[in-house]
C-alpha cells in the first residue's frame, strides 16, 4: 500500500513539473503570438493588408496557442486524480461495503451487497436498479467530474435524496426597509414567489471489462469504475448544462427564451447584440465585450467570468485595449484560468462557433446564476450475458440543472437585434 500510494505522489510530482514546462512554453508562444500580431498590424496600416505569410506564421502560433492550453489541462485532470487506496480509519460499515462491492464486481456475487444495503434501508435493486458503489468511490467520481466539466466547477451543487428539488424565489428581491429604533414597522407589501423546479434526470455509461482484468486482484476495481465513467459522465452533463432542452436532460443555458437587455424580464436570458451577423464590429470589436461586463449588476459582476469555446477565444484572442495591451492574456499561474480584460475565462467546447445570430459568448456569476443538482448514489448493474466474453457495467447516476438566478448572467448576440 505504502509504495503504491509512494508512487503515485511520485507521478504527479512529475506531472506537476511536467504542467509547469508547458505553462512557461505557452507564456512564450503568447509572446511570439503578440510580436506577431504587432507586425500584421503595422503591414495592415501600411499597406491597408496584411502579409500572407505573417498570417500563416499568426495561424500557427494561434493553434500552437490552443494545443498548449489542451496539455495543459489534460496534465492538470491527471495530477487531479487520486488513487482510491482503502483508508485505515475508515468505518466499518464502509470497509464492510467496499469489500462486499468488489465481491460483485468481480464474480457477480450480490448478496453481500444486498444485505448491506437492507441495513442501510435503502433497495439494492429499486426502481433505479443495480447496486450502490461505496461512498468514496462516488465521492471521487463527482469530484473527478468537476476537474473536467467546466459548468459543474462553477455552479451551485446540491445533494438531494429525492427525485426532484424545488426551490422558492423572489424575482424582484425581498422586501425590505430602514426604521428607527422607536418607529412602527409598516407592514410589507406582498412579494411574488416563483418556484423553481430542478428534476434530476438519468444518465449512464456501460464501461467493459474482460473478466482477465476482474480476476486480477491488483486491479483497484473502484479505481477502474471512477476513470471509465468520469469523462464520459463529464462530457454528457458539461454538454446538456449548456444545450439541453430540459427533456430527459437537465436545462442548459442557452436553451430559455432570451431577450435584449431593455427588454429582459424574469424568466428570460437577456443579451447584448454585437451589431454584425457572425463577427464583431469592424471599428472597436472590444467595446462590446465591455458593454457585456457591465451590462451586469455590480454584485454579480465582482464574481463574473467569460464562457466560450476555444474557436472564439482565439477570435478575441488578436483585441487590445486603447493602452496597447491584450485583452486576452494566458493563465498567471499553473491551474489558473486565462483571463480577459482581467475577468477569468471558463472554455466550454459546447458553447456555439461563432455564426449569425449565435450566442457564442456569455458573461456573469455562474455561482449564482446556474444549480446543479446530484440525486445522492451512483448504481452499477453487472451484465455478463449481453457482449460475451466482456462484462459490461451499466453505470447511472441522476444529476439535474438549470438556471436559478436569470439576472447573473448576459448573454453576446452575434447579429444585428
Amino acid at each position: 500500500m505504502k509504495h503504491i500510494v509512494k508512487t503515485t505522489l511520485e507521478t504527479k510530482s512529475a506531472i506537476g513539473a511536467d504542467a509547469n514546462g508547458v505553462l512557461d512554453e505557452m507564456h512564450r508562444m503568447f509572446s511570439a503570438f503578440r510580436e506577431t500580431n504587432d507586425e500584421r498590424l503595422v503591414q495592415m496600416e501600411q499597406r491597408l493588408s496584411s502579409d500572407v505569410i505573417t498570417e500563416e506564421k499568426l495561424t500557427r502560433i494561434d493553434a500552437a496557442l490552443d494545443d498548449t492550453r489542451k496539455r495543459m489541462d489534460r496534465m492538470l485532470v491527471e495530477k487531479a486524480r487520486s488513487p482510491l487506496q482503502g483508508d485505515m480509519r475508515e468505518e466499518p460499515f464502509s470497509r464492510e461495503h467496499k469489500a462486499a462491492f468488489r465481491n460483485y464486481m468481480r464474480s457477480g456475487e450480490a448478496a453481500g451487497l444486498k444485505g448491506i444495503e437492507e441495513k442501510a434501508l435503502s433497495a439494492g435493486s429499486g426502481p433505479d436498479g443495480g447496486y450502490l458503489v461505496p461512498m468514496p468511490a462516488e465521492r471521487e467520481i463527482l469530484r473527478r467530474m468537476a476537474n473536467i466539466s467546466p459548468i459543474r466547477s462553477v455552479a451551485t451543487v446540491r445533494e438531494i435524496s429525492t427525485a426532484t428539488f424545488k426551490k422558492a424565489v423572489a424575482p424582484s428581491g425581498p422586501v425590505a426597509g430602514w426604521v428607527g429604533e422607536t418607529d412602527a414597522r409598516p407592514q410589507t407589501q406582498n412579494q411574488q414567489i416563483v418556484d423553481l423546479t430542478f428534476p434530476a434526470m438519468e444518465l449512464y455509461a456501460m464501461p467493459a471489462a474482460t473478466q482477465t482484468l476482474l480476476d486480477d486482484a491488483v486491479v483497484d476495481i473502484e479505481q477502474w469504475i471512477a476513470e471509465e465513467v468520469d469523462t464520459v459522465f463529464a462530457e454528457q452533463e458539461g454538454a446538456a448544462f449548456i444545450n439541453g432542452n430540459g427533456v430527459s436532460k437537465p436545462m442548459g443555458i442557452l436553451a430559455y427564451p432570451k431577450a435584449t437587455v431593455p427588454a429582459w424580464g424574469w424568466g428570460k436570458t437577456a443579451y447584448l447584440p454585437t451589431g454584425v451577423a457572425g463577427g464583431f464590429a469592424a471599428t472597436n470589436p472590444s467595446d462590446i465585450l465591455i458593454d457585456l461586463v457591465y451590462a451586469l449588476r455590480s454584485g454579480y459582476r465582482q464574481n463574473a467570468r467569460f464562457l466560450m469555446n476555444r474557436k472564439t477565444q482565439a477570435m478575441i484572442r488578436k483585441f487590445k485595449a486603447a493602452t496597447g495591451e491584450y485583452l486576452w492574456q494566458p493563465p498567471a499561474s499553473l491551474g489558473a484560468p486565462a483571463t480577459l480584460m482581467n475577468f477569468p475565462l471558463l472554455e466550454a467546447e459546447d458553447m456555439p462557433d461563432v455564426a449569425a445570430d449565435s450566442f457564442s459568448i456569455a458573461c456573469g456569476d455562474f455561482h449564482r446564476c446556474y444549480m446543479i443538482v446530484d440525486r445522492v448514489g451512483v448504481r452499477i448493474l453487472r451484465d455478463p450475458y449481453s457482449t460475451k466474453p466482456y462484462v459490461l457495467f451499466y453505470t447511472t447516476k441522476r444529476v439535474g440543472g438549470g438556471i436559478q438566478d436569470f439576472d447573473a448572467i448576459k448573454l453576446l448576440k452575434f447579429g444585428t437585434a
